[in-house]
């Protein structure tokens, strides 16, 4: 292959945002002491300073009121342009009550005043903004991991190219250290990837010949060659980021109960500021400027803005969070659902099994090795597409059998397998194989010893031949390493756990007997499972449904909070569930009630302590013991970074 790097030019009109390439999440920005707020904050910061000397030591009142002006102009002005739009259309909004108050300090005769709520009032804005643009960018960091090229083969030649122009089918070259620019398959090389980006797994994944990788993964040692199977629109990596974008509109319970209680609450205040600016001189002939002073304190203590900002930016950093641990989470919503859960319904195959069997148990029978029973099994099996041929197979491997020749090989559809080796006749499949034959009246068929161990949910294959049953292999839905752990925690938090399968009774028994399920419920259809999730809805009231979001979506449409594993390998299971667990990992499970938990413990601290720190200050107000600088100072900007600080916690803690 010959490598020449050349830049394609029909990608030159290629714009600068789109979904898979991170959009405006990801638009490089200045550097933050070059954002046209930071500027604007220093110069007011400057001019407020030389007003301070002006009227403080040169005794120009006059000069100093100009610059006191002045600061409100250039701090002020998206501020109290903000509060006019919003008062024609009869919005009142935090704006109005800060441009009252600073209007109201400067009639007054309290200039220097007026200007700094202004100013530390834009101040506080900054930092609330600031803090939801970390928020993103914390996601941004894990995501802006798709570069905007690739190295594609066309003709022949490696072509730098922009993501968007390769085609489904073409062939990009990835080397060690790169990036990975879209989704694929394998088809040359092999090398380990970090997937952590998308699932959340600490230790690169070995990829070889028919794996799929994702765009956004680091290739950490081969050369590989990938067919691409999905366009950069259509990658796993930018339907994250779309459905990030979405969550941020899809607001919890606490978030829209806050929405609406500020629409009335901006007005209530300022009535209020009113009656305390009016009644206590007209009724008791106290001074007016003085109660003037004290309702212009209440407007400014009373602005909500540490109250609007709690929720949000505790749930951005929720999110944001999960999305660095391999959990997508579609809105706040479903933060606040999972802390309220009191039963998660589990599908079984593919959720809590891995989807795959495996060979626990060989017995022999009747003097034959365990040797030569695996030999002649393998050897049938070889013939064979059947999952249970994959798992004796490897048993087989497992164990250096060595396989031999089969003659006359024939499969019987729905019993089992037959063919001779070494010129004799051996059958492989299930009890309905036998019955026809000698053997199955046999008083030494093991009938009781088949049904014991259908019991425990196991699936038995016999091996014969003409003269006798030679021994029976055990195989199971293996059971994922992490699923007692999971039902463990959820049982020793109060919430109950059941299963839901399409199985036999004696399988699902076998399941839920080992991993300690409260409930199970066999031989369901896809339409039985969404009636019974109908059924725990009523009787539990909060209910997550665990699947592999495809055989299961109409039951995690149903569920309160819908919950799919493996959402990588699935499109489906991204675009049907609430939640979905990027790897095939049920540990995320009780990562995810920890985490909803940790949150809307967060939100209430920060809803509380909001609340008590302005119901503290608007009551010192009216009492006259708090001033503008205080109001706005401690009140408004300490509060809400206080706020966000706290917040931002969610985001630096580890709950596996």
């Amino acid at each position: 292959m010959t490598e020449n790097h050349e830049h394609s030019t029909e990608d030159a009109d290629t714009p600068a945002t789109c979904s898979c390439c991170g959009g405006d999440i990801f638009q490089e920005k200045p550097p933050l002491w070059k954002q046209k707020p930071l500027l604007i904050i220093c110069t007011s910061a400057a001019i407020f300073a030389i007003a301070l000397i002006f009227e403080k030591f040169f005794n120009q009142g006059l000069l100093a009121e100009i610059a006191f002006l002045v600061v409100v102009v250039v701090a002020g002005y998206e501020v109290i342009t903000g509060a006019f739009k919003g008062l024609l259309k009869l919005h009142f909004n935090m704006n109005l009550l800060i441009t009252i108050a600073a209007i109201g300090a400067f009639l007054i005769g309290h200039g220097e005043e007026g200007a700094a709520v202004i100013l530390l009032f834009y101040v506080a804005e900054f930092l609330e903004d600031y803090a939801s643009e970390r928020a993103r960018n914390s996601i941004a960091a894990l995501l802006k991991l798709a570069p905007e090229t690739a190295y594609v083969l066309r003709k022949g030649q490696e072509l730098e190219v922009h993501a968007h122009s390769v085609q489904l089918d073409e062939k990009v070259v990835i080397r060690p250290g790169d990036k990975i620019p879209l989704d694929g398959l394998v088809v040359k090389g092999s090398s380990a990837v970090d997937q952590s980006p998308i699932t959340g797994e600490s230790i690169p994944v070995t990829k070889k010949s028919g794996d799929e990788v994702f765009a956004g993964t680091i290739n950490t040692e081969g050369y590989l060659e990938v067919k691409v199977t999905r366009k950069s629109d259509e990658t796993i990596i930018s339907r994250i980021i779309e459905l990030v974008r979405e969550s941020k509109d899809k607001k919890s319970k606490t978030e829209s109960f806050i929405d609406r209680f500020a629409t009335y609450y901006t007005p209530t205040v300022i009535l209020l500021a009113i009656a305390v600016a009016i009644i206590p001189p007209f009724l008791w002939g106290v001074s007016l400027d003085d109660w003037f002073y004290r309702a212009l304190v209440l407007l400014v203590v009373s602005c909500p803005c540490a109250l609007a900002i709690s929720t949000p930016v505790s749930m951005v950093s929720g999110i944001t969070s999960a999305t660095r641990n391999g959990v997508l989470i579609k809105g706040g919503e479903y933060v606040e659902e999972m802390k309220n859960v009191k039963a998660v319904v589990f599908d079984k195959t593919g959720t809590l099994t891995e989807g795959r069997l495996e060979v626990t148990d060989i017995f022999t029978l009747n003097g034959n090795s365990l040797n030569d029973t695996l030999r002649v099994s393998a050897s049938l099996e070889s013939h064979s597409k059947h999952p249970l041929a994959k798992a004796i197979l490897k048993k087989a491997k497992e164990c250096g059998v060595e396989l031999e020749e089969v003659h006359n090989f024939k499969s019987i559809t729905g019993t089992g397998l037959k063919g001779k080796i070494r010129g004799n006749l051996f059958y492989i499949g299930n009890e309905s194989l036998f019955k026809d034959t000698d053997l199955f009246n046999d008083e030494d068929f093991p009938r009781e010893r088949i049904r014991e161990l259908e019991e425990e949910g196991k699936t038995t294959v016999l091996l014969g031949n003409e003269q006798e049953i030679m021994g029976l292999i055990i195989l199971m839905d293996k059971i994922r390493d992490d699923a007692g752990k999971t039902v463990e925690f959820l049982k020793k938090n109060g919430i109950k756990t059941i299963m839901l399968t399409g199985d036999n009774q004696g399988t699902a028994r076998g399941v839920a007997s080992q991993l300690g399920l409260d409930e199970y419920y066999h031989g369901l259809m896809p339409e039985d499972k969404v009636e019974k999730i109908d059924e725990l809805v009523e009787s539990h009231g909060h209910v997550a449904m665990v699947g592999d979001g495809i055989n299961d979506a109409p039951a995690l449409a149903k569920a309160n909070i819908g919950i799919a594993m493996g959402a990588a390998g699935s499109d489906v299971a991204i675009e049907t569930a609430d939640v979905a667990l990027m790897n095939d990992d049920l540990a995320k499970i009780e990562y995810l009630v920890k985490l909803s938990r940790k949150t809307m413990s967060v939100v209430r601290e920060n809803v509380t302590l909001s609340i008590l720190v302005k119901t503290s200050f608007a009551i010192l107000a009216v009492l006259g013991f708090i001033t503008l600088w205080m109001a706005v100072g401690i009140g408004d900007m300490g509060l809400s970074l206080t706020v966000i600080i706290n917040a931002l916690r969610i985001g630096s803690q580890n709950f596996q």
